[in-house]
């Protein structure tokens, strides 16, 4: 389990946020969602569980008891849990979108799309390797080289959804 939930994590990390991608995957939108999920459930956990305790315990009326707050802990901490749950679930779901086998139909644009990143990759490294080396040059060639071996990397035989996350990265990480 924690093994899908740190696929989730690593998975909602390399998607791009590019809202030009939403036409082309439906992806985009649930990741889009994981990520603001993620980001404010848990402050609204402990927002909702503050202000129960604080609104049942009677202290904003004047009517303050430390008893009534208590009794009010348990409905607090089921709400703040249930609300804390939702970003595991959704780093869950996300681990397990990433695990899954492209279908044929994007599989083929994966194939297609690797194949113009090696080349272009390997262009742009010809390009500056023709050219003198100074150090920004040098820099820029260890970056490719760094690019090279990300590509290197990526699956060739059967593409997982993080595979395709990982070249789009990439893909938009050499188009800057």
């Amino acid at each position: 389990m924690i093994q899908l939930i740190k696929l989730g994590q690593k998975y909602l990390s390399l998607w791009p946020e590019k809202p030009e991608l939403s036409r082309y995957f439906q992806d985009y939108h649930s990741v889009k969602s994981a990520r603001f999920v993620c980001r404010y459930f848990p402050g609204l956990a402990l927002f909702t569980v503050i202000m129960q305790l604080y609104l049942a315990s009677g202290y904003p009326f004047n009517q303050g008891s430390i008893n009534l707050a208590m009794n009010a802990l348990p409905q607090a901490l089921v709400y703040g849990i249930f609300l804390l749950s939702i970003p595991v679930q959704a780093l869950v779901f996300s681990g397990v979108k990433a695990d899954k086998l492209l279908p044929p139909s994007l599989a083929s644009w994966y194939h297609s799309g690797l194949e113009k990143i090696k080349q272009q990759v390997a262009e742009q490294v010809s390009v500056k390797a023709s050219g003198y080396m100074n150090e920004k040059i040098g820099s820029q060639l260890s970056e490719q080289k760094k690019q090279q071996k990300a590509i290197a990397s990526l699956a060739t035989v059967k593409p997982r959804y993080i595979d395709l996350a990982q070249l789009l990265q990439l893909t938009f990480a050499t188009e800057n």
